[in-house]
């Protein structure tokens, strides 16, 4: 029998001993007990021939996860039953898609830079160009370091379109994203920095998030939702921390608490101001406010003034038949705009206007300004309930029914309206006079004046339509000025 023993002993030590991967177990090597028992029994044989096994330490305590998403192939439990932090693990080497959208809470345009990344113990190495796996590196050829000790990732869809797209929020609020196209090369990266950073801030007493150009600190990002979460598709179980979280580069975090007491401060000055600001009756009285010319209603205009036709319009007028009449498209070609607004300023501020004077030689600037000023009335030189009258009136066939027609309608407006009207046509037919010389024809000044005396109130989509008898109606004005507005007669 003591032979038998001996060859079950013999055949069970060819048998592969059940013991854990070595790199992870601290039991010594062939620490096993072999236990040989007396009994003649087939019990006892069964159990010699199992008589090799492990001490009840070196057995894991929970089975291993080997899902490639939750838990990195370097994933393991030391015995003893307690979770610690794996062995770090340093990638040599390999090109990821990197962009650095913010520089310690200053955001960055977001540019995308195939990078050879390293991982070291702390630190995550950036160069523009791939590196030797060698101790002997080029000088100054490392572009950037990104320090991990205190740093926060997560996958992330909102910074980019980009698929396997990751983000590392370091300490000092600088942020990277880093892409690839492999999803495995990218979980790979995301589990071994992400170990990386649990060690690392471990080992720094647990580095708080500190915010930008601020002494105030951000909670540990253990804490936060989400935090190692390997999916780049997983949702965020509560709402409201995932907006904190992606406030963290945002521009709110750049403000501490005083810079919000300043804030309320300028508001509530403000509004004291607003409350206590003068009204405009006050500033007028004061002299900061002054009425305005340009835009100003006609009637308005004339009994501030205590004439019937506007000031601005006789001196305009007079200057155009001083030096303008010979000019060669009169009315017809524009002035300078900047030359034209500055003389608008200058009425509007009612200074002496001296239109002889050097910097408005130009005729043209003038008849722009005088032209501005009839566009700019809230209501134009021929009223508004006046146009559809005007319109029908023009539409008579018989001449002399429509010069009745409309001198008895110009007759009707107001007596501003009325005699601003007599003096400008007067004056357009003196230009007529001169039309061998300025080449200005009554059609010509009917297209030029037709739309900037006239207009409906109410555009219901005719404005070609009503463009036709708007100058129409002023080039027949023009043509019948004698007999409509008794020119001959002194």
């Amino acid at each position: 029998m003591a032979s038998t023993r001996i060859t079950n002993l013999r055949t069970t030590a060819k048998q592969p001993p059940l013991v854990q991967p070595p790199q992870r177990s601290t039991v010594a090597q062939g620490a096993v007990q072999i236990r040989i028992k007396n009994s003649q029994s087939s019990g006892d044989r069964l159990s010699q021939s199992k008589s090799m096994v492990l001490q009840e330490s070196d057995l894991p305590q929970k089975p291993i996860s080997r899902h490639r998403r939750n838990q990195s192939q370097h994933n393991v439990l030391v015995p003893g039953g307690s979770e610690t932090l794996e062995p770090l693990v340093q990638l040599k080497g390999e090109h990821l898609n990197v962009a650095k959208i913010s520089e310690s809470g200053k955001k960055q345009r977001k540019n995308w830079t195939l990078m050879w990344s390293i991982l070291t113990s702390d630190q995550l190495l950036l160069y523009k160009e791939r590196q030797q796996e060698t101790s002997q590196q080029k000088p100054g050829s490392k572009t950037d370091v990104v320090q991990l000790c205190g740093a926060f990732i997560e996958w992330t869809t909102e910074k980019s379109s980009r698929k396997n797209v990751f983000q590392i929020t370091t300490n000092t609020g600088s942020e990277y994203l880093l892409q690839t196209d492999s999803y495995s090369t990218a979980s790979k990266w995301y589990d071994a920095i992400r170990k990386t950073i649990d060690s690392s801030t471990k080992a720094d007493g647990g580095l708080p998030l500190r915010r930008s150009n601020s002494t105030e600190y951000l909670p540990r990002h253990s804490s936060l939702p989400g935090y190692g979460s390997a999916s780049p598709n997983a949702k965020q179980r509560n709402p409201v921390h995932r907006r904190s979280i992606n406030m963290f580069g945002s521009s709110k975090l750049k403000h501490s608490t005083s810079d919000s007491a300043d804030k309320n401060g300028v508001k509530n000055r403000l509004k004291k101001f607003i409350i206590r600001r003068p009204s405009m009756k006050t500033l007028q009285e004061k002299g900061l406010i002054k009425d305005r010319i340009f835009g100003c209603h006609l009637l308005t205009l004339c009994e501030r003034e205590g004439t019937t036709v506007p000031q601005f319009v006789r001196i305009c007028l007079d200057a155009v038949d001083k030096r303008g009449l010979e000019v060669d498209g009169i009315y017809r070609v524009s002035g300078n705009l900047a030359t034209i607004q500055k003389l608008r300023f200058i009425v509007d501020q009612e200074e002496d206007l001296d239109l002889d004077h050097s910097q408005w030689e130009d005729i043209h600037v003038v008849t722009g300004a005088l032209k501005m000023f009839f566009r700019e009335l809230p209501e134009p030189l021929f009223p508004f309930r006046f146009f559809q009258p005007f319109v029908e009136a023009i539409k008579i066939k018989e001449p002399t029914h429509k010069v009745q027609a409309m001198k008895k309608l110009i007759q009707e407006l107001p007596k501003p309206n009325q005699d601003t009207m007599k003096l400008l046509f007067s004056h357009l037919h003196r230009v007529l006079a001169f039309s061998r010389k300025n080449l200005m024809s009554t059609q010509g000044i009917g297209i030029v004046f037709g739309p900037t005396l006239m207009w409906p109130e109410l555009d219901a989509g005719n404005m070609a339509f009503n463009m036709v008898y708007q100058n129409q109606i002023v080039e027949f004005i023009l043509i019948e000025s004698r007999q409509i507005f008794n020119l001959d007669r002194k």
